[in-house]
């Protein structure tokens, strides 16, 4: 079972919510082939032509993140019933992430336990940072406390925030720079900070290859001494608790630095739809079986998540 587990998918009604939450790049999100009807139709044939059988849908980078804590808990139920909704309409083809209201701890605990327990969802989705606030944020350890305690699927997504760095913003360089920085920052903030060993249940799903995380573990493991001794496990050994999916645009040496560096079982295939669309949509499958062995590719397109999402 072909598994993408780096897909989008929102409505213009969702899209107006986070908007009044105060996200400025709804605009830019809409009519792009991530909405329902017509889109979601073209959605399906194109999974049809690159053999992917089920796509995880994340609303990640949408998310409905806020200080009015009305507002982002209505939000958040909002995209999480319809995400149920397409689940329920194509049980063999979708499943999903929920969102979560945030900052807000007991309000994202709470709908932890209603998306998860009482809507279905396969795990949560939450950016790589939260309104410019690190993930292992002293104040957000009750919901990966949560998230052990249930076993759950974590999936992070850059924020598009780039890594909160004028640097980054203000040189149009958000997306093609600032995303993978904000990866690789996320998940050397989990290494160091021991997350990983304290929340040992959470299994988290870092995208886009982990960002720069492949060529920097040797690197991080000799600066542990000075600059993070506190750091539980050499980087090189903690990233094999991690899962990573396999956005790269296609760069084939990406992929194949990922696999050397994290090994063939911690990677799944993942899309970037719908920014990654027609022919690219097809190559971001077609790609990973140039660059791996067959039995790394089954691993990565088909055994790895089934084996995550308990999907027969």
């Amino acid at each position: 079972m072909r598994i993408d587990v780096h897909a989008h998918y929102w409505t213009d009604q969702y899209l107006d919510r986070v908007a009044a939450l105060g996200k400025t790049d709804t605009a830019t999100q809409r009519g792009i082939g991530a909405g329902d009807g017509a889109e979601l139709d073209a959605r399906l044939r194109l999974m049809d032509r690159a053999g992917i059988d089920v796509q995880v849908l994340s609303a990640a980078p949408q998310l409905p993140y806020g200080l009015d804590t009305e507002r982002a808990v209505a939000a958040a139920r909002y995209v999480n019933d319809e995400y149920a909704a397409v689940v329920t309409a194509h049980p063999d083809r979708f499943r999903a992430f929920a969102a979560l209201p945030m900052p807000d701890v007991d309000a994202a605990i709470a709908e932890i336990g209603r998306a998860t327990d009482e809507l279905g969802m396969v795990g949560v989705t939450m950016n790589t940072s939260v309104l410019d606030r690190a993930i292992t944020d002293p104040d957000f350890e009750p919901i990966f406390a949560e998230l052990d305690a249930r076993g759950a699927v974590l999936y992070l997504h850059p924020a598009g925030n780039g890594a909160c760095s004028p640097l980054v913003t203000e040189h149009h360089i958000t997306w093609m720079a600032g995303a993978p920085f904000e990866d690789t920052i996320a998940a050397l903030q989990l290494i160091t900070s021991g997350h990983l060993q304290r929340y040992p249940g959470v299994k988290i799903i870092c995208s886009h290859l982990g960002g720069a995380l492949p060529m920097l573990t040797r690197r991080a493991d000799d600066h542990l001494a000075w600059e993070a001794p506190d750091t539980p496990e050499p980087p090189s050994q903690a990233v094999h608790r991690l899962w990573f999916d396999t956005v790269s645009h296609c760069h084939e040496p990406a992929l194949r630095c990922a696999i050397d560096t994290f090994g063939a079982d911690r990677i799944m295939l993942g899309t970037d739809f719908p920014y990654e669309d027609g022919d690219t949509f097809v190559r971001a499958v077609e790609y990973v079986m140039e660059v791996a062995d067959p039995g790394e590719a089954h691993a990565i397109l088909d055994a790895n998540a089934m084996a995550l999402f308990h999907l027969a």
